[in-house]
C-alpha cells in the first residue's frame, strides 16, 4: 500500500508546473476564474433548461450540469469539500497542458449545443467554452518580438542563398 501512495506522489511531483508552460500567475488565476464562472453560468442555465417537455432540452441541461460539476472539481476543488476525490482530480487536471484542457473544455461546452441548439445553451456555455479559448490561447506561448522574427527570417534567407549558390556552383 506504501508503494502505491510513494507512487502516485512520484507522478504528482513529476507533473510541470504552469510556469514552464509559460503562464503567467495572473493568466493562471484569470483561467480558474473563467472555469469557475462558466461553472456557475452551466448549472444555472441547464438547471432552466431541464425546465421543459422536450426531451432534447433536458438532456442538453443534464449535460451542463454535469459540465458545471466538472469544471468545479478541475478548476475550484475547494468549492466541493465533501466529496473525497475532489483534490484527486483537480491534481489529474492540472498535470494536463494547456492544449489538452482546452480541447476538453471546448468539446464538453460544444456537446449541449449540438444537442439542442437555444439561446439558453448558447448563453450557458459560452463562459465554459471562453475558458477553453483561454487555455488554448496559453498553450499557444507568448508572442516574439519583431526583432528576432526578422533575425529568423535573415538566417533563412541566407541559408537559402548558400544552398542556391551552392547548387549552381555544383552544376558548373
Amino acid at each position: 500500500m506504501s508503494s502505491s501512495a510513494g507512487a502516485s506522489a512520484e507522478s504528482l511531483s513529476s507533473a510541470p508546473p504552469a510556469e514552464e508552460e509559460g503562464m503567467t500567475w495572473w493568466y493562471r488565476w484569470l483561467c480558474r476564474l473563467s472555469g469557475v464562472l462558466g461553472a456557475i453560468s452551466c448549472a444555472i442555465s441547464g438547471f432552466f433548461n431541464c425546465i421543459t417537455i422536450n426531451p432534447l432540452n433536458i438532456a442538453a441541461g443534464v449535460w451542463m450540469i454535469m459540465n458545471a460539476f466538472i469544471l468545479l472539481l478541475c478548476e475550484a476543488p475547494f468549492c466541493c469539500p465533501f466529496i473525497e476525490f475532489a483534490n484527486t482530480v483537480a491534481a489529474k487536471a492540472d498535470r494536463l497542458s494547456s492544449w489538452q484542457k482546452a480541447g476538453f473544455y471546448c468539446g464538453m461546452a460544444i456537446v449541449p449545443i449540438i444537442t439542442s441548439l437555444t439561446l439558453t445553451t448558447l448563453l450557458g456555455n459560452a463562459i465554459a467554452f471562453a475558458t477553453g479559448v483561454l487555455y488554448g490561447l496559453s498553450a499557444l506561448g507568448k508572442k516574439g518580438d519583431a526583432i528576432a522574427y526578422a533575425r529568423i527570417q535573415q538566417q533563412k534567407q541566407q541559408m537559402d542563398e548558400e544552398k542556391l549558390t551552392d547548387t549552381l556552383e555544383g552544376d558548373l
